[in-house]
C-alpha cells in the first residue's frame, strides 16, 4: 500500500498571504499555489481545504526523496514550530511550481498562436469575399 502525504503551508508574500499545498504520492512531489489575499483564519483555512481541494490544479510530479521512520512526538512538535519560524517553500516545490508555471505559459502561448491564426484566416477569407462580390457583376 503507498502512502500519500500532504502538507499547507500557509506565508506571507508581499502583498498577499499564500498558501502552498505539496502532496508527496509514490515518491514524487507535487505542489499547488493559492493566493488568499488577506490573512486567513484557520477556520477559513479549513473551509477552503474542504471545498476546494478536489479543484486544486498541483504542478507534474518532481522526485522527492520519502523517509519513513518513528517520530517521538516532542521531536515532531519541535519540528513543526521549526517549520512556522521558518517562512517560505522548499527548493523542490519552488521547483514544481515553476514547472507548473512554465506548463501553462506554453499552453497559454499555443491557445493564443491557434487563437490569433484562425483570426487571421478569417480575415483572409472576409476579404476574398469582398474581392469577389466586387469582381461579379462587371
Amino acid at each position: 500500500m503507498d502512502k500519500v502525504s500532504g502538507r499547507l503551508t500557509v506565508f506571507f508574500e508581499e502583498p498577499f498571504w499564500v498558501g502552498v499545498f505539496e502532496r508527496i504520492s509514490e515518491g514524487k512531489l507535487s505542489v499547488c499555489k493559492v493566493t488568499f489575499g488577506a490573512e486567513p483564519k484557520d477556520c477559513e483555512i479549513y473551509d477552503f481545504v474542504l471545498k476546494n481541494y478536489c479543484c486544486l490544479k498541483f504542478s507534474p510530479a518532481v522526485a522527492a526523496a520519502v523517509k519513513e521512520d518513528a517520530r517521538n512526538p516532542k521531536r515532531a512538535q519541535r519540528e513543526v514550530r521549526k517549520q512556522v519560524q521558518n517562512t517560505g517553500i522548499g527548493t523542490k516545490s519552488q521547483q514544481a511550481l515553476k514547472l507548473q508555471q512554465e506548463q501553462l505559459k506554453t499552453e497559454r502561448r499555443t491557445v493564443n498562436r491557434e487563437r490569433r491564426e484562425a483570426e487571421k484566416q478569417r480575415r483572409f477569407e472576409l476579404k476574398q469575399q469582398k474581392r469577389k462580390e466586387k469582381h461579379r457583376g462587371r
